[in-house]
This record gives C-alpha cells, sequence and structure tokens, in this order.
C-alpha cells in the first residue's frame, strides 16, 4: 500500500471513516423512516 503524503492510516483514519459512514447510515435511514411515516397520514 503506499503512503500518500496527505494522508495515513496511522492517525485513526480509518475509525473516523467508519464512524463516518455510520452517522451517513443512520441520517439517510432517519429520513427514509421520516418519509414513510408522513406518507400515512
Amino acid at each position: 500500500m503506499k503512503n500518500l503524503p496527505l494522508y495515513s492510516w496511522d492517525n485513526g483514519s480509518f475509525i473516523m471513516i467508519v464512524v463516518f459512514g455510520v452517522v451517513i447510515a443512520a441520517l439517510i435511514g432517519f429520513v427514509v423512516m421520516m418519509m414513510n411515516s408522513g406518507n400515512k397520514k
């Protein structure tokens, strides 16, 4: 794996990417849930 000068896997970047992905997935799930509950009214 090449070491890019602007990016390093040693400073917790992988954990931050995973946390960011989980947050985005939670937001999308929340929006879909709100849309589905809004259509029932």
